[in-house]
């Protein structure tokens, strides 16, 4: 099968497109022959050396995909040769066929094409698994979301908004505020011209949010403290300003605060299961009722995964960028 290797930690242009060998299947693994696969920001930081893949994953890029399953393991009793499916994957989305536990595995979200379908799983998943299984995220709470136009974000507005949430949102230009704003934000902050904490005190009360789920780590932990109304949960799920904070922990005490972070990649296959089943009953008829649609920046050949990768470092894009295998 053909796949993008990594030839040297890099750019870009490290990214080639290879002859590769064929995946080969367990017990309890379905083989998807691949249609497309989505950009994260952990494809990245995997290019560069900085984020290997868990052992016994596939070691290409990829951390979601859709597809035709072509072959099933001996163990395996739900999925059949032919299913349309989509997946949550440890590595391997990158390349024209993938094998992955079947308990990874979704169906096809109804109403959604097959291509599209690839820009749901690892949203979906770490969405689920860290807002609302975690930080238990409820009806009637409020929730800022940081990044609120890249694919986790454009993701979550609409889940929390199905479940009856005030979504807060901050995006660096009014074109992204208006995509938030579109799929059903209530309040937009363009970081660069207002003070975050400012805006959401002014719009709650003085009271703060229930939730927020953050990317940018250091330097907003204090500013998202200050953000958080008493018994607020703060859930970091990546570090793109930085890993490194001083913080007054007087205010975590005074509030009651909570702060998670947790990586969906390197949890093991059951306890991805158990998210990927939770994901199943509670966001898909979301998505079959339409109230959760897929948001697509750009589709691209696999063979241009570098020019992928430069648009997402970009960050000029709202929503996902797909690769679609041939």
């Amino acid at each position: 099968m053909k796949a993008i290797v990594i030839t040297e930690p890099g750019g870009p242009e490290v990214l080639k497109l290879q002859e590769v060998e064929d995946p080969q299947i367990k017990d309890d693994q379905v083989l998807i022959r691949i249609a497309a696969t989505a950009l994260n920001r952990a494809d990245t930081i995997q290019r560069v050396g900085r984020y290997a893949a868990p052992k016994g994953d596939s070691e290409y890029l990829g951390l979601e995909c859709s597809g035709i399953i072509e072959a099933v393991g001996k163990n395996v009793d739900r999925w059949k040769v032919g299913d349309q499916v989509c997946a949550l994957l440890g590595g391997g989305g990158y390349a024209e066929k993938v094998a992955v536990s079947a308990g990874q595995v979704l169906p096809n979200p109804s109403g959604v094409s097959l291509h599209d379908a690839a820009s749901f799983p690892e949203v979906a998943c770490t969405v689920w698994s860290t807002v609302f299984m975690m930080s238990h995220l409820s009806e009637g709470e409020t929730f800022l979301i940081h990044g609120g136009s890249s694919g986790i974000g454009t993701f979550a507005i609409q889940l929390a908004k199905y479940r009856g949430i005030k979504v807060f949102v901050t995006a660096g230009s009014e074109e992204k505020l208006a995509a938030c704003k579109d799929l059903g934000a209530d309040v937009c902050i363009n970081y660069k011209t207002e003070d975050f904490v400012a805006r959401v005190k002014e719009e709650t009360g003085g009271k703060g949010v229930d939730v927020i789920l953050d990317n940018i780590g250091g330097p907003y932990l204090q500013k998202n403290l200050e953000a958080l109304k008493l018994d607020g949960r703060l859930f970091i799920i990546g570090f793109m300003g930085g890993f490194v904070s001083e913080i007054s922990l007087g205010i975590v005490f005074a509030k009651r605060l909570t702060i998670q972070s947790a990586g969906l990649r390197s949890r093991s296959p059951e306890n991805k299961a158990q998210i990927v089943r939770e994901v199943e009953e509670n966001v898909w008829p979301a998505i079959a009722a339409g109230k959760v649609k897929p948001v697509v920046y750009k589709s691209m050949p696999l063979e241009q995964a570098a020019e992928a990768h430069r648009l997402m470092e970009s960050s000029k894009h709202i929503g996902k960028i797909i690769l679609v295998v041939p």
